[in-house]
């Protein structure tokens, strides 16, 4: 069975060599016909230019001629009053003669090579789909009896995918290829399953509190706001500003539910990174008064443009703007920036970034802040600490964009959050 397996892969390689030989012959003839024509074309040119001075497609007459001796043949080239050059070409045809020997010998070795070697190259080229075409065959002779179709049905229905870490287990050599796959999808099912469970968790514990805040205030103007003022105006502040805070959020857990399900669709158009931060930086002047705001203009002074979705970029850029101004001291100075940069492998990558120069973060907080509804220990004991929502979603849009995050924070000293982004290729 073995020898006659080899053989019809030995034919197989036969009938491709010899269809590559073939192949071979028809570009060389093109090839070596180009060559002479090229050569020939421009020798002409040359001589034309040397005895005429110039050469013209027109108002001339151009021939080859001789008499029987090929020594003979001449190049001649007339205008209209008789004048011209004659100039043999003997010594042009030795010269090519001599040249497309050497090319042809080289070529006519290539070919004994094909025709000698080429059949053990295409056979050694074709052992990978051989190997495989002969283990699919002995899957394919695997006698799979009655009694494994019970042993497998038997395995599936003793597991609880949501109990524990419970896997299939079947105990059949045969079947252990289809064993690891199901627990591998099981895997995937209960860790889905985890964190769908964890996000509905952590959800509805954020929407608790500011819907509970909303109620405990609805009851004191019911019970004392309508005939105490201070009373109402606090209720009403604070029924304003969660609402507000609720607002947000409900926006960003559906901003994440659409991303997990995929429907957001993204756009790619060029971009400014010098309007875009602008833009940010005017908008956080106009609407926070208790910091500094500053840009720092690249070196060059030159705009930088790169392809992304604008919307989605801006709101990266106002998310890491926001996350700023909850970390720093009133009258302490927020910084943009923008420009481009070297990756480590040599390519061209632009980046902008926000630095504040607030509390900074601990070594161990930094990893785990794009998890979602993380929040730092002092952002959990401040009534600006946001939902933990908004750095997920920044690091979804990066993502998205083929890009990373870089960085850099040091306690008491400051953040700075920079957006690196790929050039385009």
């Amino acid at each position: 069975m073995k020898k006659k397996e080899n053989a019809r892969t030995s034919s197989i390689a036969r009938k491709i060599n010899r269809a590559w030989i073939g192949k071979q012959m028809f570009i060389y003839f093109w090839m070596d016909l180009f060559a002479v024509a090229m050569v020939i074309a421009a020798w002409c040119y040359r001589m034309e230019v040397l005895h005429l001075g110039n050469f013209r497609w027109t108002r001339l007459e151009r021939a080859f001629y001789g008499e029987e001796r090929i020594q003979s043949i001449v190049y001649q080239v007339k205008d209209l009053n008789g004048n011209g050059l004659k100039e043999p070409v003997w010594w042009l045809l030795q010269m090519l003669i001599v040249g497309l020997g050497i090319v042809v010998s080289l070529q006519f070795l290539s070919l004994l090579h094909s025709i000698f070697f080429g059949a053990r190259f295409v056979r050694y080229h074709l052992h990978p789909l051989n190997e495989m075409a002969k283990k699919a065959e002995e899957l394919s002779s695997i006698a799979f009896d009655e009694s494994k179709y019970h042993l497998l049905e038997d395995a599936i229905s003793n597991v609880n995918p949501g109990q524990g870490d419970e896997h299939l287990r079947i105990g059949d050599k045969d079947l252990q290829g289809l064993e690891l796959a199901v627990n591998n999808l099981i895997d995937r099912m209960r860790e889905s399953y985890r964190q769908q469970s964890r996000f509905v968790s952590d959800a509805s514990h954020e929407l608790r509190t500011p819907i509970s805040v909303i109620q405990g205030y609805a009851n004191m103007l019911d019970r004392w706001g309508k005939e105490d003022e201070t009373v109402l105006e606090e209720g009403i502040e604070a029924i304003k500003h969660e609402s507000e805070h609720m607002s947000t959020l409900v926006e960003q857990l559906l901003f994440l539910a659409r991303s997990d399900s995929g429907r957001h669709q993204m756009v790619s158009e060029p971009i400014s990174l010098r309007e875009m931060v602008n833009e940010v930086y005017e908008e956080s002047m106009m609407i926070d008064e208790t910091h500094r705001y500053e840009v720092k203009i690249p070196a060059d002074g030159n705009d930088v443009m790169i392809h992304g979705d604008p919307a989605m970029l801006k709101q990266t850029l106002r998310i890491l703007t926001d996350n700023a101004r909850k970390y720093t001291k009133e009258k302490d100075e927020i910084t943009f920036s923008y420009g481009t940069g070297k990756s480590q492998d040599g390519k061209t990558e632009f980046f902008f970034y926000v630095q504040d120069s607030g509390t900074g973060m601990k070594e161990s907080e930094v990893s785990h802040i794009f998890e979602r509804f993380y929040r730092s220990d002092e952002a959990r004991n401040s009534s600006t600490g946001g939902s933990g929502l908004g750095l997920s979603i920044a690091k979804w849009i990066v993502d998205k964009h083929k890009g990373h995050f870089e960085i850099l924070s040091r306690e008491g000293i400051g953040t700075r959050m920079v957006v690196w982004l790929p050039g385009r290729e």
